[in-house]
C-alpha cells in the first residue's frame, strides 16, 4: 500500500514554519531563564557581597583603631584620643547596622555575621558619655575580645571572598549553559528548516519534474504517457487534469485518424474507378483520341496517381497510431538495404542534378529491424534531402558505429537551405510543413512524422542538426543485432 501525502502545500508550508518558530520560541524561554539566573547572580554580587566585603573592611579598621586609640588614652590620658575611640566605636555600630539592614529573606547574610552581631550586642557599652568613659577602668572590651573578633571578621571576609568566587564561577557556568543552549536551539531550528526545506522541496519538485516530463511527452506526440500522482494536493489535483487533459488528446487523435483512414479507405474505391477509366481512355479502349485528349488524360492519371500517393500516406499513419501495424523485426544488413534505396532513389536524384553519396563503411553490424519499414524511412529522408537541395550538391548517407554502444548511428545530410531553430521540434508533428515549403513546393508533412513512429517502434531515436544556409543533417538510431 503506497503513501500518499493528502496535505495541501500551504499547510505544509504553514506546518513548517510553525515548528521552526515553536523551536525558537522554545530556545528563547530557556535563555530567558538563564538570563534570570544570571542577574540574580549579579545582583547577589553587587549588592549584598561587594557591600558586605566594603563594610567588613571599615569594621575591621574600626575595631584595630578603637584597640590603638584605647591603649593610647590609657598611656597618655589625652581626650583627643577618647574622642578618637567614641567617633570609631559609633562607625562601627553604624557599620554593623549596614550590614543587618542587608540580610533579606531572597538572598540572606551569612550566619556568622549574625553570631558577631549577638556578640557585639552582648559586649557593647552601654553609653558613649565622656565622663562617664573617663572613670570607666576600660574604655569598651577586653583587648581578649576585640582580637577574636578581629579573627572572626577576618574568616567572614575571606567567607565572602569565596562566595564572591563560588558566585562568579556559577555566573560563567550560567553563561557558558545559555550559549550551549542556545547554539544548540540555533541547531535544531537550522536542522528542523533544512529537513523541511528538502522536505518541501522534494515533495513539490518531483511532481514538477513529472508534469515537466509529462508535457515534454506531449510536445513529442507521445500521448499514451500517464503521470503517477502521489499526492492529493495542489500539484496532485494538476497532475490529475494533466492526465485528463492527456486522455482527452489521445482520443481525439484517434478519432482523427479513424476518420482518415475511414475517409481514405471511401475515396480509394471511387479514384480506383476513375483511375481505371482515365488509363482505358488513354490506350483507346473507348475509340481513338487525338494528341491534346492523350496530353490531358496523362495529366490526369498522373494527379489521380499523386492523390493515391498521399491516401496511402494518411492510411500508414492511421495504422501506425492505431497499432495495427506490427513490427517483424529481424537481423538486416543495413548497407545492402540502403544501397538499394540509393539506386531507387537516383532517378530522382538526377532530375534534380543531385550526387548521391554512400559513405557507409564496408563493415557494419546487423541491425535488428523489419526491413521494409527501415527502407521507407531511408527513402523518406533520401527524398527530402534531394527535395530541398539546389542543384550540383551532394547528399551523403553515412552511418557510425561506436564501439561499446548497442546501437548504431545513421545520417543523411544535405546542402540545402537549412531549417530555422524555431522549427526544428515541430518537423516531426504530422502535417507540419514550415511557411516556406508550402509556398512552393507540395507534400503532405507525414514524411518525417512516419519516420519518427517507425524508428521509435524500433526502440530508436531520431533528430535533425541543421544550421540556416549550411544544410540539415537528419540522424537516427536503430539497435543492432545480437
Amino acid at each position: 500500500m503506497k503513501f500518499r501525502l493528502n496535505i495541501g502545500i500551504t499547510a505544509r508550508l504553514l506546518a513548517g514554519y510553525s515548528l521552526v518558530v515553536l523551536i525558537c520560541c522554545g530556545t528563547v524561554v530557556v535563555l530567558l531563564r538563564e538570563v534570570q539566573q544570571i542577574v540574580v547572580i549579579s545582583d547577589s554580587i553587587v549588592e549584598q557581597k561587594y557591600q558586605i566585603a566594603s563594610i567588613s573592611k571599615q569594621m575591621l579598621e574600626n575595631l584595630l583603631s578603637m584597640e590603638e586609640n584605647e591603649k593610647k588614652y590609657q598611656l597618655l590620658n589625652d581626650e583627643e584620643y577618647l574622642n578618637y575611640f567614641i567617633t570609631a566605636s559609633n562607625q562601627f555600630n553604624n557599620s554593623f547596622l549596614e550590614m543587618m539592614a542587608l540580610d533579606r529573606e531572597s538572598v540572606p547574610i551569612p550566619k556568622a555575621w549574625r553570631q558577631l552581631y549577638a556578640d557585639y550586642q552582648k559586649h557593647r557599652p552601654e553609653t558613649n558619655d565622656l565622663a562617664q568613659l573617663r572613670q570607666a577602668q576600660s574604655l569598651w572590651i577586653p583587648e581578649v575580645v576585640i582580637n577574636r573578633w578581629i579573627g572572626r571578621l577576618q574568616r567572614a571576609r575571606a567567607a565572602n571572598g569565596e562566595s564572591v568566587i563560588q558566585a562568579n564561577m556559577e555566573l560563567n557556568r550560567h553563561g557558558q549553559a545559555a550559549v550551549q543552549k542556545a547554539l544548540l536551539g540555533l541547531g535544531i531550528s537550522l536542522l528542523v528548516g533544512v529537513s523541511c526545506s528538502i522536505f518541501l522541496g522534494y515533495s513539490m519538485i518531483r511532481p514538477m519534474g513529472e508534469l515537466t516530463r509529462g508535457i515534454r511527452s506531449i510536445s513529442k506526440g507521445r500521448l499514451n504517457d500517464r503521470i503517477k500522482v502521489r499526492t492529493q494536493d495542489e500539484l496532485g489535483q494538476l497532475a490529475h487534469a494533466f492526465n485528463e487533459l492527456a486522455k482527452r488528446l489521445k482520443e481525439e487523435e484517434m478519432m482523427r485518424s479513424d476518420f482518415i483512414a475511414m475517409l481514405s479507405h471511401e475515396i480509394r474505391t471511387p479514384l480506383t474507378s476513375i483511375r481505371e477509366s482515365v488509363n482505358m481512355i488513354a490506350e483507346e479502349v473507348m475509340g481513338p483520341t487525338n494528341a491534346q485528349q492523350r496530353r490531358f488524360l496523362t495529366i490526369a492519371s498522373s494527379e489521380i496517381g499523386r492523390i493515391a500517393e498521399l491516401l496511402n500516406h494518411l492510411m500508414q499513419v492511421s495504422r501506425l497510431q492505431s497499432a495495427d501495424i506490427k513490427l517483424q523485426p529481424r537481423p538486416i544488413c543495413p548497407v545492402k538495404t540502403i544501397h538499394t534505396c540509393i539506386q531507387l532513389m537516383q532517378p530522382m536524384a538526377e532530375r534534380g542534378h543531385i550526387e548521391l553519396e554512400n559513405r557507409l563503411p564496408p563493415k557494419l553490424p546487423k541491425i535488428m529491424g523489419d526491413e521494409k519499414y527501415f527502407q521507407q524511412v531511408v527513402m523518406n529522408l533520401l527524398g527530402n534531402a534531394i527535395k530541398f537541395s539546389p542543384p550540383r550538391k551532394q547528399v551523403r548517407v553515412s552511418a557510425q558505429n561506436e564501439p561499446g554502444h548497442q546501437w548504431i548511428k545513421f545520417a543523411v545530410q544535405d546542402f540545402g537551405p537549412g531549417i530555422p531553430q524555431a522549427e526544428q521540434s515541430l518537423i516531426f508533428n504530422k502535417y507540419y510543413r514550415a511557411r516556406e515549403v508550402r509556398k512552393h513546393m507540395d507534400g503532405t508533412g507525414l514524411g518525417l512524422s512516419f519516420s519518427k513512429f517507425i524508428i521509435e517502434a524500433h526502440d530508436g531515436e531520431i533528430w535533425v542538426d541543421s544550421t540556416l544556409g549550411r544544410g540539415s543533417t537528419f540522424l537516427f538510431t536503430i539497435p543492432q543485432a545480437r
